[in-house]
């Protein structure tokens, strides 16, 4: 593994454990659907970097699922983040679109 290899691992990892430890600590203080979504969805890139990380280092077993000669997880990972997402930007854009702001309770806003 050379230098520039090392400083992508290293530098994926560290500021996606940012960004989950970011998301952990404002996980209960919300309550908004879109805003949970959106926390999930940095978990599970966090989980799905640690996961890609281990299989260059050959450690993971990802031979183990597979499904149509496809890695369940290396489908479902991905597959499940970018969902987290696309339903989290849908509940905003209908709050929105209902006079509600994101991270507003059940109110509409007169």
């Amino acid at each position: 593994m050379d230098a520039g290899q090392t400083i992508y691992i290293f530098s994926q990892l560290i500021l996606g454990a940012i960004a989950a430890f970011l998301a952990i600590i404002l996980w209960p203080k919300i309550r908004d659907a879109a805003w949970m979504l959106i926390i999930f969805g940095t978990i599970v890139v966090y989980i799905e970097t640690v996961y890609s990380i281990l299989k260059i280092f050959g450690i993971s077993a990802d031979e183990i699922l597979v499904v149509a000669s496809v890695p369940l997880i290396s489908f479902i990972l991905p597959t499940i983040r970018t969902l987290f997402f696309i339903i989290a930007f849908t509940i905003m854009i209908f709050k929105q679109s209902s006079g509600m702001h994101p991270g507003e309770k059940d109110k509409p806003k007169k």
